[in-house]
């Protein structure tokens, strides 16, 4: 008899024609038996070519062993698109992928032996970036995204060490769980992964990371997607606070709090000289930190590096700072609308 249990992939997609055949060619090539997988895509109303890359992927005939499904999510929204997903679901096993995203051909196997193995609520593992082209910025901020100076003490990014943690990147679980803690919360456009995360510990499940699990993931290529992003980031940062003030950490808020104090002794600077030193002092600090951490990415990975590093950690930084501001002036709009 065979025991191997039926796996559900949830992958929600919003214009994602680049990425999606490398997503979906990285889970044909998995080593887990065919027969057993089910793959959800739940697409956003995508405007770009993202369905009929979907309909060539379907139509080749190499792919007919899978169970795909192609569902719609008219409210666009990540997290609605996942309970779509889960609700339509008939696996014993959820797995969350994301369609920028490449998977190592054990990924899937890997998930379902650490949920058993550890008997967690759910695992991952740290995504390794890579460039989201072949051009000299693309690289920068890949190597900026897999560093403690860009992205703080984010585990999934930055982790080699198997070791629970308070959240993974995707996600793998029991389907049971979310009968237990509920689906995703459809408020939050960004950071659902993270509250739904801190509720599995409310609940006192644990979170689990090891390197044994693989995946590759295309980050942005110019400073402006990135700049967009992490601005979006930012506000969300804040929204997430009001509905769930328990899910987030204090590295969440670092870019907030210095941006911050950067625009008031500024401002400040009009009204007394010592504002001049300690605006001065605040922003040389940071010059220097990220002098010296774009000189030490250089020295490993190329010298010319040095020339752009210092403006893609600024960018990934400030917008981030600059989108918390945002939310901060935005939320009570955004409350009365959505709370």
């Amino acid at each position: 008899m065979d025991n191997t249990p039926y796996v559900s992939i949830i992958i929600p997609v919003r214009n994602e024609e680049i990425y999606i055949s490398k997503c979906l060619n990285s889970i044909l090539n998995q080593d887990y038996k065919k027969d057993k997988l089910e793959i959800l895509i739940i697409d956003g109303v995508s405007e770009d070519g993202t369905v009929q890359k979907i309909r060539d992927f379907l139509g080749r005939s190499e792919n007919n062993a899978i169970n795909i499904r192609v569902l719609e999510n008219f409210k666009l929204i990540v997290s609605c698109g996942l309970n779509i997903g889960i609700k339509e679901s008939k696996g014993d096993y959820i797995i969350r992928m994301d369609a920028h995203t490449e998977y190592v051909s054990d990924y899937i196997s890997k998930c379902i032996e650490w949920l058993n193995k550890t008997g967690a609520e759910n695992v991952g593992g740290p995504i390794i970036s890579l460039p989201g082209s072949d051009s000299f910025v693309a690289k920068a901020i890949c190597l900026s995204l897999s560093h403690i100076f860009g992205v703080g003490n984010s585990k999934f990014r930055t982790s080699q060490k198997v070791e629970y943690v308070d959240t993974v990147t995707f996600g793998a679980w029991h389907k049971e769980l979310f009968d237990k803690v509920g689906l995703f919360d459809e408020r939050l456009a960004r950071n659902q992964d993270i509250e739904f995360n801190a509720r599995i510990r409310k609940n006192g499940g644990k979170i689990f990371l090891t390197p044994g699990i693989k995946s590759y993931y295309h980050c942005r290529s110019n400073l402006k997607g990135l700049w967009k992003q992490n601005f979006e980031n930012g506000k969300w940062v804040v929204y997430t606070k009001k509905i769930a003030p328990y899910c987030l950490s204090w590295r969440h808020f670092t870019p907030l709090i210095f941006v911050l104090f950067l625009i008031i002794f500024l401002f400040l600077t009009f009204f007394s000289s010592l504002f001049i030193i300690l605006f001065l002092i605040a922003a040389g600090s940071y010059i220097l930190a990220n002098l010296f951490f774009s000189a030490l990415i250089s020295i490993k990975s190329g010298i010319k590096f040095f020339i752009i590093m210092p403006a893609v950690f600024a960018t990934l930084h400030f917008s981030y700072g600059l989108g918390a501001i945002w939310g901060l002036i935005t939320l009570r709009k955004w409350v009365q609308k959505n709370i």
